[in-house]
């Protein structure tokens, strides 16, 4: 015969431990998202940079970030990542490193980079666009530029 006896210490830790895991439970299912999409203020987004096989595939991860662009790309082009990176291009890698991404870990590979134009910039009235730089299906970098000499250059979000 084997008799346990239980203390009152252990079971008020099991009682903690379970109100504890409901209220987890609790805030995860009513988390508060709004009817487009975003989250409130001070959230973490997280975007979804893979799987991008088609045309629609890149214009649906554009469209994570907000940007309406023209259905088809003004450019398709395969570039290649170079071994040594330059000042420009260091440049170039620190705005892929604040949006999460970092390109020196495709140096001298071959990717394709499309350019899309840009239909709801705000308060810019030049013209807009938007570069995706793809290796395997996944987006490893890109911009979203001004096309003029003194314009702009930032990462995906929105300003």
């Amino acid at each position: 015969m084997f008799i346990y006896s239980m203390h009152a210490n252990t079971i008020k830790f099991f009682a903690v431990i379970c109100l504890a895991l409901t209220a987890l439970i609790a805030l995860i299912t009513f988390a508060p998202t709004y009817a487009d999409g975003s989250t409130p203020a001070g959230t973490q987004v997280t975007y979804n940079f893979e799987k991008i096989k088609s045309n629609d595939d890149r214009i649906d991860f554009l469209k994570q970030f907000g940007w309406e662009v023209d259905p088809q790309a003004i450019s398709e082009k395969q570039v290649m990542i170079p071994s040594e990176f330059d000042k420009i291009f260091l440049e170039y890698n620190e705005i892929q490193r604040r949006q999460g991404l970092d390109l020196s870990a495709f140096k001298k590979k071959s990717v394709m980079r499309y350019t899309y134009s840009v239909k709801n910039y705000p308060g810019y009235e030049g013209e807009v666009h938007v570069n995706l730089l793809v290796y395997k299906n996944t987006v490893i970098g890109g911009d979203v530029c001004s096309a003029d000499v003194n314009g702009f250059v930032h990462g995906f979000e929105r300003k």
